[in-house]
């Protein structure tokens, strides 16, 4: 995933009417540090991430990597190889299975 966060915040400081001077104002940070934002020198810390997304009122998806926050992740479909197929629990039924035999024999020596 790509970082888009520069991009983006010019695009979205833009929109919601912000200048550079009345975001660095509402989150108590000089200008200049909104210009290097936006110019991509430095990044924010998280803190002020999650103020910048409720100041600029979209999703920290939207904000760093350019996503629709409905937008969900697509996931790359994996084949399972057979430790991960034995991982799922079917040695399970190998184990109850030769515990079964055993009992079932049990049983039969019992009664004959």
């Amino acid at each position: 995933m790509e970082n888009h966060f520069a991009s983006q915040l010019k695009k979205l400081r833009t929109k919601q009417g912000f200048s550079q001077e009345d975001l660095a104002q509402q989150l108590f940070i000089s200008r200049q540090a909104v210009s290097r934002w936006e110019a991509g020198t430095a990044s924010p810390d998280l803190n002020t991430l999650i103020k910048l997304t409720q100041l600029l009122d979209c999703s920290l998806d939207e904000l760093v990597f350019a996503q629709p926050a409905s937008e969900p992740q697509k996931t790359k479909a994996t084949s399972m190889n057979f430790w991960e197929f034995i991982h799922l629990d079917w040695w399970l039924v190998f184990a109850f299975g030769g515990f079964f035999i055993w009992m079932l024999r049990a049983i039969v020596r019992l009664f004959s």
